[in-house]
């Protein structure tokens, strides 16, 4: 994976730490835990210890080559004394306001700083990622979406040790034991970002930021912007330093220009069907006079005492090509409604999952689902019309989130890609109630729908898009006992 799944990527580079060995491995995982003690004030500490220890040894050097002589030595080896004792407590004073004024520094940028900041322990997790990596995995995202249970049990082990003034002012907590604690207490089961953080450990990033939805202190659900520098070494997980920025406010100003934009879209659609049903009435509605005219015309003709054939033949004549200019009025406005040229370029079908995804996220939030993502390394691109491909996406997202939207227990969207010999293969399935044996052969069929208010057009849509790129589409049993939606797309010919 090549950038954090994010609506907010990062404009720093994500460079790697250079590495110990040739087993891939990021540089924290290959050297050995440090104390965290090993400090430059603790190297002092031992500088001036070192300095003091001579003084000393001089003093009782001095002491005992004149402790049988009388005069001026032992009050030198008292004073040298008393100044190695001076020198030692001076130096630990020092070193004691260095290091209290160090403190005091950072507590004045944490606690005074006018951004949420949290400091959390990911011992845990680290641990967990490197015995993954440790064990061949490199595929770090792909093995969560195949053990989802794991992803939510590692998520409990992330431990919020604290948080800054500002937090407990943002968000109206009355004290910091509302945040202390699990990070599984506010993050919920539907946030799609906890993963991107261990793909990020198993890589050795040194630096991450994802949008995120959390659980206030109120009970409130808030859209935050997390960030953090990760760490480089093993010790330095259990005191990660993240800050949150709250962007609810934002995307809810953002949802409605959206929306304010579909009603003008759909305003202006409106209006298009009016003057375009207008015109094709118009069209056909003078083929249509002029069929029923000559119809009557050459039935008159036939119910007369003497038939007269050749009237009636020619007034059929005008008929048929009336008949036939409707005909083609109807076929040119198909054409024009129909066959929007598709824009066919190799596509990347994971990215495609990515945008996807983005774009229905908060409907698939609402339903309270999750997404996971699975791939295999080295997926070829496919030549297709991304906006399309998109939309089938978004069709099947969707659908597997409503179709789980009233059921117990977790609800999962799994997203699998892989290739086969000639195509590259998309699953999407669900852990809903799935879809009864008889229904299947007409689901993709138009205006077929379950859904109280359906259209029933959405896999229809699908199934003719796909068919546009040479493709397949099918529904199956999921092994959790959902719905599984399968769509082929063939690779380009050599």
């Amino acid at each position: 994976m090549r950038q954090v799944f994010s609506r907010w990527p990062s404009v720093a580079q994500t460079l790697h730490q250079p590495l110990a060995g040739d087993d891939g491995l990021p540089a924290w995982m290959q050297t050995p835990p440090s104390r965290r003690s090993a400090t430059a004030g603790a190297a002092d500490l031992a500088a001036s210890g070192l300095t003091v220890g001579i003084l000393v040894v001089l003093a009782f050097l001095a002491g005992s080559t004149g402790a049988s002589l009388s005069g001026p030595l032992p009050i030198l080896c008292g004073i040298l004394a008393l100044l190695a004792a001076a020198a030692v407590t001076a130096h630990l004073k020092a070193l004691r306001r260095g290091r209290r004024s160090s403190e005091e520094a950072f507590e004045a940028i944490y606690e005074r700083s006018g951004i949420s900041i949290w400091r959390e322990d990911w011992t845990a997790v680290a641990d967990a990622v490197m015995a993954l990596r440790r064990d061949g995995i490199v595929d770090l995202e792909c093995h969560f979406a195949n053990h989802p249970d794991e992803l939510r049990a590692l998520r409990a082990k992330v431990i919020i040790t604290d948080v800054n003034a500002f937090t407990l002012e943002e968000t109206g907590a009355a004290s910091k034991d509302a945040y202390l604690g699990s990070l599984d207490r506010l993050l919920p089961d539907t946030d799609q970002t906890f993963v991107q953080w261990l793909v990020a450990f198993g890589r050795g990033d040194r630096f991450f930021r994802s949008e995120a939805h959390i659980m206030s202190a109120d009970g409130r659900e808030r859209d935050v912007l997390f960030t953090a520098t990760l760490p480089q070494e093993r010790a330095a997980f259990s005191d990660v330093i993240v800050s949150s920025l709250d962007v609810t406010a934002f995307k809810r100003a953002q949802a409605h220009l959206a929306a304010a934009d579909t009603e003008l879209a759909r305003t202006s659609r409106i209006i298009t069907v009016g003057a375009l049903s207008a015109s094709i009435a118009h069209e056909v509605n003078s083929p249509l006079a002029a069929i029923v005219a000559n119809a009557q015309a050459a039935l008159r003709w036939l119910r007369r005492p003497e038939p007269d054939t050749l009237e009636a033949s020619l007034a059929l004549d005008d008929v048929v090509a009336s008949a036939t200019r409707a005909r083609d009025v109807v076929a040119r406005t198909r054409s024009y409604l129909g066959n929007a040229p598709r824009i066919v370029a190799p596509i990347d079908l994971v990215q495609a999952a990515r945008d996807a995804n983005l774009l229905v996220e908060r409907e698939i939030r609402a339903h309270g689902a999750a997404i996971h993502l699975a791939t295999e390394e080295g997926i070829p691109p496919v030549p297709a019309d991304l906006i399309q491909i998109q939309q089938i996406f978004v069709n099947l997202l969707v659908n597997a989130a409503q179709a789980m939207a009233d059921g117990p227990g977790p609800k999962d969207i799994m997203i699998g890609i892989h290739r086969t010999a000639a195509s590259v293969e998309v699953e999407v399935a669900d852990t809903g109630p799935g879809i009864e044996p008889e229904r299947r052969a007409r689901i993709f069929e138009p205006f077929h729908s379950t859904k109280v208010g359906g259209m029933g057009m959405g896999l229809a849509i699908c199934r003719n898009l796909i068919d546009a790129h040479g493709g397949d589409i099918w529904v199956d049993v999921a092994p959790t006992g959902g719905a599984a939606f399968h769509f082929m797309l063939p690779l380009a010919h050599d």
